[in-house]
């Protein structure tokens, strides 16, 4: 029997992607819900225009928001995307066929991102596989602000499907820098409600892996002038992510002896 899927995205000033990303899953879905976080641009106009369901929802954490959008879903069997996400043709078709016939609990596949016109075929961008295809009743968010994932129960089993994920990620290199920015600090002060500590070494470390990993060891270099750029700011933001949580707990020692 053909299943009933709900389509759940989160959004923020968001004009410039939902469109695309909503355009893309009417194919597949028979549920679309976009909860947003009271935006103040065209993205609710937009979605209503599309024929998704628009609620807006006060923003604590991604984690929170996005368990909370699954609630105001009206099936529990969930494809969830990012504003800046479509499907592709492929994946698609991989989706509907699951439809006709659900035999796990969830799906995961690959994400190919497209970084300022570019399609980014290395580095840890690509593949990055996301489970974003789930029965809801088998799992809930989890993992770490800003980089959540839907973690599903231990007995849960899950398939890879063919076909890609495309991910629009940032039209400027200015707006890479902005997010990495917004990104560490959010990171930094998980890392801190964690009791997560750092130093030079860790940072050093941690940054020049970083930059190592994505560009020699995961191929970046093969993605030219945008592999590099994509390397480098990947370590500028773990640096900033550990020079951030240094200054939380030097702030908190300041309070302690004051």
């Amino acid at each position: 029997m053909q299943i009933k899927l709900s389509v759940v995205v989160i959004t923020y000033n968001e004009e410039k992607n939902i469109g695309q990303c909503l355009e893309s899953v009417k194919a597949v879905a028979d549920d679309i819900v976009v909860v947003d976080s009271y935006s103040t641009d065209r993205t609710g106009e937009i979605c209503r225009a599309q024929g998704a369901r628009f609620i807006e929802h006060t923003f604590h954490s991604h984690i929170e928001q996005k368990n909370w959008a699954i609630t105001q879903a009206k099936y529990p069997h969930i494809l969830s995307l990012d504003a800046d996400e479509a499907l592709s043709e492929e994946l698609k078709s991989s989706i509907l066929l699951v439809k006709s016939d659900w035999e796990m609990d969830g799906y995961y596949f690959n994400r190919l991102t497209n970084y300022c016109g570019k399609w980014i075929k290395h580095t840890t961008w690509y593949p990055s596989r996301k489970l974003r295809l789930w029965d809801a009743r088998k799992g809930q968010w989890g993992g770490l602000n800003p980089h959540d994932k839907f973690i599903m129960d231990p007995e849960a089993r899950k398939k890879h499907l063919h076909g890609d994920l495309l991910h629009y990620s940032y039209y400027t290199v200015e707006e890479h820098l902005q997010q990495l920015d917004r990104f560490s600090t959010i990171h930094a002060r998980s890392y801190y409600k964690m009791g997560i500590r750092t130093n030079l070494i860790k940072r050093n470390i941690h940054t020049v892996w970083r930059f190592l990993n994505d560009y020699i060891f995961r191929l970046g270099i093969i993605d030219g002038r945008s592999g590099f750029i994509i390397s480098k700011l990947g370590a500028r933001e773990v640096w900033l992510k550990y020079l951030k949580l240094r200054d939380l707990w030097l702030s908190e020692s300041e309070k302690e002896s004051g």
